[in-house]
């Protein structure tokens, strides 16, 4: 079996495990009743629809994210229903596990800064998706993959106070691997704590998978690393939304460009020297965003 599988029995025990030990917070119900709807011969969009209206938070979010700037879409939603025909079931499933994942942890506010980074590398991804058109890569994934990337991150801060300085020394690691850095202080990772996360929740295996290898160069850079495809564009995307993101904001340095950025370029089959227009361009759709 190749190094990067992990299978069902091992895969099954780890989130069993992994959700008693660091509190992975449980699948929100909504999602089940989603699924659901959709499952059915006749997809049911008018009960999803009164599952979100239900919620004002997850209305208004659903609302705010058919309108993003990185879809493109020449209308705009005004209701729950007209973003739910704009987006599709398979997408608003996803767009309300984006929206209930900040609702998951207590004191979300604490982690603000945090919040609002995701949020942005999450938007740079999806616009990034809409530029560089690579196979079978949708914005609409891209723009998940960037909001639960880093979530092993919260969980880890909020489960270890002694965290915070474990996360301090992987950012500045200018050779190791980010979740090396991590390996060496707890039992496990941030991107294995969000991939068993985003599978309890039922995300795709290849957001699954982006989220498990995001900070391993291999899977990046090589075919034969067992990662799909587009798990790979999805991790050198969102990892080149970072990068626009911190060279813009002058905040949150890493060093995680230095190590991988190289082989993103080459996968997304762009240039150093297509990155200043990206960086102007990018600090637009920011502006956006914001």
């Amino acid at each position: 079996m190749n190094s990067n599988e992990l299978n069902d029995s091992s895969v099954a025990g780890a989130l069993e495990q992994n959700i008693q030990d660091i509190d992975i917070p449980p699948r929100p119900i909504i999602i089940d009743r989603i699924r659901a709807a959709m499952n059915e011969e006749v997809p049911n969009f008018k009960f999803v629809g009164q599952l979100v209206n239900a919620d004002v938070s997850l209305a208004a979010g659903l609302i705010k994210t058919a309108n993003s700037p990185y879809f493109g879409y020449q209308s705009r939603a005004r209701s729950v229903n007209e973003a739910l025909l704009m987006l599709g079931l398979d997408v608003t499933c996803r767009a309300i596990a984006t929206i209930s994942l900040r609702q998951a942890f207590p004191n979300s506010a604490h982690y603000e800064r945090f919040w609002d980074a995701s949020a942005r590398i999450a938007a740079l991804s999806g616009w990034l998706a809409r530029q560089v058109r690579r196979p079978k890569l949708r914005p609409d994934d891209a723009y998940t993959f960037g909001l639960f990337r880093d979530c092993g991150i919260v969980i880890l801060l909020r489960r270890f106070p002694q965290y915070k300085d474990t996360l301090a020394r992987a950012n500045n690691a200018t050779e190791l691997a980010f979740t090396t850095v991590e390996q060496q202080d707890f039992p496990s990772d941030h991107a294995t704590i969000g991939y068993l996360l985003a599978q309890n929740w039922w995300l795709s295996d290849e957001i699954c998978q982006a989220i498990r290898y995001h900070h391993d160069q291999s899977a990046i850079e090589l075919f034969e690393s067992g990662v799909p495809l587009l798990s790979r564009y999805l991790v050198a995307i969102s990892q080149l939304a970072e990068h626009l993101l911190q060279k813009i904001s002058g905040e949150s340095h890493t060093e995680e460009w230095t190590k991988l950025g190289p082989s993103c370029l080459r996968l997304l089959s762009l240039e150093e020297t297509d990155l200043p227009e990206l960086y102007e361009e990018a600090s637009l759709v920011l502006i956006a965003v914001d």
